[in-house]
């Protein structure tokens, strides 16, 4: 493939010795990736039941590569939201923060869903998911997968990072930011992309960049963690951001990301290449400053003296990066404090399977305890939270039985409707989160403060949407299909993986399943393919009318 020149030679300069290598992975084929939805089943029940060939992605806990023949999205599993494709480096951020059940999270910069409904997996339904993005046509794709993965407690909205800010002040656990980049890892993927690049796609960039993390940390309570991640190699945008974001918010610290053999370590050294050729522009470094350290014409040992003019290249560069904010004065000191950004990582498409992406992990400070998680909990500490999580879903069944609590605003026809149909249901659902609105059925997250978010701003969608009430019954949505599980819904449909009928249903057909002996002889019935839910259908006479959302169709 044909890439920009001008990238070329900046990352020539950039990787030295590796340069050939990182040209030579541009020549061989992609990798293709799946992330299970371990929501709805674990890793190893996953391995077993899928037709696939898989090899374990080393940086991840249920990411597989997998072969271009092998299809995933046309199998029904995908369907199923049994698991996400995922180009294999994109898997890092989501992997990397540590989220528990119970917290409250933010992914700012969210669609299409790849990274949410990672983060999703991590909360097993319990604290909330707020999935943000700014563009309404990819806040519907962010939704839909939402949705398919079958997420009950995120809240979708479509707006600014500030008014985000001015909603939720110190209000996150945990906060994802993978920041829009000038995309310079994926360009073995999205050849557009590499054809449009250019230096002042990386400037632009990274001014949006600076400009949201800011507000990312407004958002972020103290003690709380904030990834920052991109698809980019720039420095401008990688380091550049990570340092400038240090310089403006001395109450973040940059913590250590546990290591794989894949990894590249940040290069604060990089840095000078801004001053060069980036936001600083007017600077024009005459030589690299690597270089002349290791020719020992720079020197940081006490009492040594550098060449007069190279003392002044170097100084007017750094004085370039104190002005845009990259390098400050450290407290107490004359001196120039440049961060130790070799705690942050990259992946380079020639060190790893997959293309590129860098990765920063920052704490906001905290003085007092505030409960929330330390980052890389032991494995046994991690498997308890999900133990317990599981444990909580299974009591709160015994409390939806017994609850009459009034649902929201609802009339006393349409709280009916609604709980004629919800006998059917057995999910570990509270019905004191449950709210009727105008005709319209929604489980809101438990989160404080859920009943009143979305105020001020657009938002998709609070909670999960259960179904509506037309002409005095409940017509239950897909997105609740999606929720549960066979063991959750009265009466199911179940076809084996080979059965050609779960195909034909995926593409909006009527089939005949007289054969398969549901619990109920009519009515309403769970589709689904080895147990994991699919869409509705109503049964009559052996004949399943089909209901899948017409929107998510299989094309045949």
């Amino acid at each position: 493939m044909e890439l920009p020149q001008e990238f070329l030679a900046r990352m020539e300069k950039m990787l030295g010795g590796e340069y050939e290598d990182f040209l030579r992975a541009y020549e061989g084929p992609r990798q293709f990736g799946l992330r299970v939805n371990t929501l709805k089943i674990s890793v190893e029940e996953f391995v077993k039941l899928v037709p696939f060939h898989l090899r374990k992605i080393p940086w991840t806990d249920n990411g597989f590569y997998y072969e271009r023949e092998d299809d995933p999205a046309r199998h029904p599993f995908y369907y199923a939201g049994l698991y996400y494709l995922q180009e294999p480096s994109a898997m890092l951020p989501a992997q990397i923060l540590p989220v528990s059940p119970g917290e409250r999270v933010l992914d700012l910069c969210a669609a299409p869903g790849g990274k949410a409904t990672a983060l999703a997996a991590k909360l097993w339904g319990r604290g909330l998911l707020v999935a943000n993005e700014i563009s309404a046509s990819r806040a519907r794709a962010l939704l839909k997968n939402l949705e398919v993965f079958g997420v009950e407690n995120s809240f979708v909205t479509n707006t600014t990072a500030n008014r985000l800010a001015e909603q939720f002040p110190e209000f996150f656990d945990k906060i994802l930011v993978d920041a829009p980049c000038s995309g310079e890892g994926m360009f073995r993927k999205d050849t557009a992309n590499a054809r449009a690049w250019s230096l002042d796609k990386v400037q632009a960039c990274a001014k949006i960049q600076r400009e949201i993390t800011q507000y990312a940390v407004d958002m972020l309570r103290p003690g709380g963690l904030l990834l920052y991640s991109t698809c980019t190699f720039a420095p401008e945008e990688d380091e550049g951001t990570v340092a400038y974001l240090l310089s403006r918010c001395p109450e973040l610290e940059l913590l250590e990301i546990p290591g794989c053999e894949a990894f590249s370590q940040g290069q604060a050294e990089w840095l000078h290449m801004i001053g060069a050729e980036g936001p600083c522009g007017t600077v024009r470094a005459r030589r690299d400053e690597r270089a002349l350290r290791d020719e020992g014409v720079l020197s940081d040992k006490p009492g040594s003296a550098d060449a007069p003019d190279v003392r002044r290249v170097r100084n007017e560069t750094l004085q370039a990066l104190r002005d845009a904010g990259i390098l400050r004065d450290k407290p107490g000191s004359t001196g120039m404090f440049l961060p130790d950004l070799s705690k942050c990582v990259r992946l380079f498409p020639h060190r790893c399977n997959g293309e590129g992406h860098f990765l920063a992990l920052f704490r906001k400070k905290d003085s007092g305890a505030n409960g929330i998680s330390e980052p890389y909990g032991s494995v046994d500490e991690r498997n308890a939270l999900r133990e317990n999580a599981v444990d909580g879903r299974k009591s709160s069944v015994r409390k939806q039985k017994k609850s009459s609590q009034s649902m929201g605003n609802a009339g006393r026809d349409e709280e009916t409707a609604f709980q004629e149909f919800f006998q059917y249901i057995s999910a570990p659902w509270d019905l004191s989160r449950i709210e009727l609105r105008s005709g319209q059925a929604y489980y809101v997250p438990e989160a404080a403060a859920a009943g009143s978010m979305g105020a001020g701003f657009p938002f998709l969608r609070n909670g999960l949407y259960l179904g509506e009430i037309r002409r005095g019954r409940f017509e239950p949505s897909q997105s609740l299909a999606m929720a549960l599980r066979a063991e959750d819904y009265a009466s199911v449909i179940d076809f084996t993986q080979d059965d050609p009928r779960a195909r034909r249903y995926l593409c909006g057909e009527t089939v005949e399943v007289d054969d398969l002996a549901p619990q109920r002889s009519s009515g309403w019935q769970l589709v689904c393919v080895c147990g994991y839910s699919l869409g509705w259908g109503k049964l009559s006479n052996g004949t399943l009318k089909n209901k899948y959302h017409s929107g998510w169709r299989m094309q045949s």
